[in-house]
């Protein structure tokens, strides 16, 4: 009998050492889990592991609702805002952002005063979203140069890029996206649609021209991952533009139709080697021209619009894993062939994860709706578009780490 009473207790000890080890892991558990939401905290938003990140991103699709996602989508100008204001924001501005909650917004010359004015201009637009959005420019250097070449801006003119690409020596293609992302980050700006990537091989191409680094496929590589470098160590996000590039184009997209007329073969030896080395620099934008190349796709279709340019050969075929956005949807080449609602709907088909200016912002917002409720569209394309948008906007600081976009419910 005592033996018996000596294995029960036995048995008895060894239980509550266990119960009391489970209860101790769990607390140290839990504290763990309060250190790292801590850590968390105080981390660079670049330097958030993979996991947490997609986590992160995963919590906030949650609690979104299908209209905030299609929103995110679209990034449009304060013409699509209100029409009839350029400088400031206006009630109709502040009611049309809650209504349709854009990605994003670009700015021109004509929203452009002074740096107070568009500082305020930015910070009032971001406070009536609950997702902070892009603000974003031109600021190219050169010719395209929206801040820097207006006057009263006071900001450092940088020459065209075919000087710098001139000199070789791309530590000043650095410099430039450095003072560009510095000068710009302070006003307000957290996205650039550059470094051009096109390589200029037609003399005869205006809409390019001295945008370009030059005509050195190695040379214009080497500049504009350096400048990618340079933009995002600012906070700015970089773009690669115009994929599949369009420096051998002998027209103009902006006026019209153009083709590109050449092989895939040889966009793979030069056209894409500069977007391959940005992509490696870590561009946070791809920018998608709207050049056909019909030899590769057997169709007319703007490369923007093109699922085997945009999927196929930019997602797929280079791994390009962050934002694709197409180039302005306002250029004649696509509203002289097709509605606004259409493009968008056929750009997001083709892999597009953000609509850049839309022709009419809400024609184009209502035909992706309707393409996802009528199964055109996939829920789940455009949760894999937004959270790319997401990733960006966190790894950038656009959204901070603290966001309540994480934790609180979405407003309905």
């Amino acid at each position: 009998m005592r033996k018996l009473k000596m294995i029960i207790l036995l048995l008895c000890t060894v239980i509550l050492t266990g119960i009391l080890c489970s209860c101790k892991g769990g607390f140290e558990k839990e504290n763990t889990k309060g250190e790292e939401t801590t850590k968390l905290s105080d981390m660079n938003p670049e330097d958030v592991d993979d996991i947490t990140m997609e986590g992160m991103i995963s919590d906030a699709l949650s609690k979104m609702t299908l209209k905030e996602k299609i929103g995110q989508m679209f990034i449009v100008s304060t013409d699509s805002l209100d029409f009839d204001s350029e400088k400031k924001v206006t009630d109709k501005m502040k009611e049309t952002l809650q209504e349709y909650k854009p990605g994003g917004v670009i700015f021109f010359s004509y929203n452009l005063k002074n740096q107070d004015q568009i500082k305020t201009m930015i910070k009032e637009m971001q406070d009536v979203a609950r997702i902070p959005m892009f603000m974003s420019v031109d600021e190219e250097g050169g010719s395209v140069a929206r801040i820097a070449n207006t006057k009263g801006m006071g900001t450092t003119k940088q020459p065209s890029m075919k000087e710098i690409g001139a000199t070789k020596d791309a530590t000043k293609a650095e410099k430039v996206g450095e003072t560009i992302g510095k000068e710009i980050h302070a006003l307000g700006f957290n996205l650039n649609f550059a470094p051009v990537a096109d390589i200029s091989t037609n003399e005869g191409n205006t809409e390019i021209g001295s945008r370009s680094f030059g005509s050195d496929a190695d040379i214009v590589s080497q500049m504009v991952a350096k400048e990618v470098k340079g933009l995002q160590t600012q906070g700015v996000s970089a773009t690669l533009k115009h994929f599949p590039g369009q420096g051998d184009a002998a027209e103009d997209t902006h006026c019209g139709f153009v083709d590109l007329d050449t092989t895939i073969d040889r966009l793979r030896d030069v056209e894409f080697l500069p977007f391959e080395k940005g992509i490696s620099a870590g561009a946070d934008f791809v920018m998608v021209s709207h050049v056909s190349v019909s030899q590769v796709t057997g169709t007319n279709t703007p490369s923007s619009l093109s699922k085997l340019i945009v999927n196929d050969i930019l997602r797929e075929e280079l791994q390009y894993d962050n934002i694709i956005i197409t180039d302005a949807m306002n250029m004649k080449v696509i509203t002289k062939f097709y509605d606004p609602d259409q493009a968008a709907v056929m750009a997001i088909c083709a892999g597009n994860d953000m609509i850049l200016m839309p022709d009419n912002f809400e024609m184009a917002y209502h035909g992706v709706l309707d393409a996802v409720k009528d199964g055109t569209i996939s829920e789940r394309k455009i949760d894999e578009a937004v959270g790319r948008i997401l990733r960006v906007k966190i790894k950038r600081g656009i959204i901070p780490l603290t966001s309540g976009l994480f934790h609180q419910n979405s407003e309905k």
